[in-house]
């Protein structure tokens, strides 16, 4: 299983389903917050909770993630299954969470090390990806330059870009 709030899904998170897949028969793709009303702050991660770090509901980031999965992966659709994950909410995982599924992590932040110590005190086996990579595009980046009109398409995955472009989430073009 991979996580993440995916506001958008982008190129990084393209790489963390990759290589989920590689090492699963099956994925389950966690999209958390997908509640806006029952966000909680984050002490290791103070801006993941706000109004403006969380603008693609819940059913957006799930077209993305599939999209992603089947367009830009190449991924059976019976070997994806994309759920809501809780995780500011620990005591309601196994609602959510198949028993035994192994977590996998990307350690990028303060954020990612909360996430590991939960997931472990709750029992999850996780395996930690591409230990000791830096980020390369987050999706902070990506709000921005949808926002001001840069060029979002080169950080998200074919599959997200025709998403984003067929629920009109993104800027007008240009005029020349």
């Amino acid at each position: 299983m991979i996580h993440g709030r995916f506001q958008p899904f982008h190129s990084g998170h393209l790489e963390y389903l990759r290589g989920a897949a590689d090492r699963s028969s099956e994925v389950f793709v966690g999209i958390t917050n997908p509640d806006p009303a029952r966000i909680k702050p984050e002490p290791s991660d103070p801006l993941r909770h706000l109004p403006e770090s969380n603008p693609f509901s819940y059913v957006e980031r799930l077209l993305m993630v599939e999209a992603a999965a089947r367009e830009d992966l190449g991924l059976e659709p019976g070997r994806v299954h994309v759920i809501p994950f809780p995780v500011n909410e620990p005591e309601l995982w196994s609602a959510y969470v198949p028993a035994g599924a192994t977590q996998y992590l990307r350690l990028f932040s303060g954020w990612g090390q909360a996430k590991l110590a939960r997931l472990r005190e709750a029992g999850y086996e996780v395996v930690v990806l591409d230990e000791g990579t830096d980020k390369e595009v987050s999706g902070a980046d990506v709000r921005a330059a949808l926002r001001g009109g840069g060029d979002w398409e080169a950080l998200v995955p074919e599959g997200v870009a025709r998403v984003l472009r067929e629920l009109g989430c993104t800027p007008a073009p240009a005029a020349r």
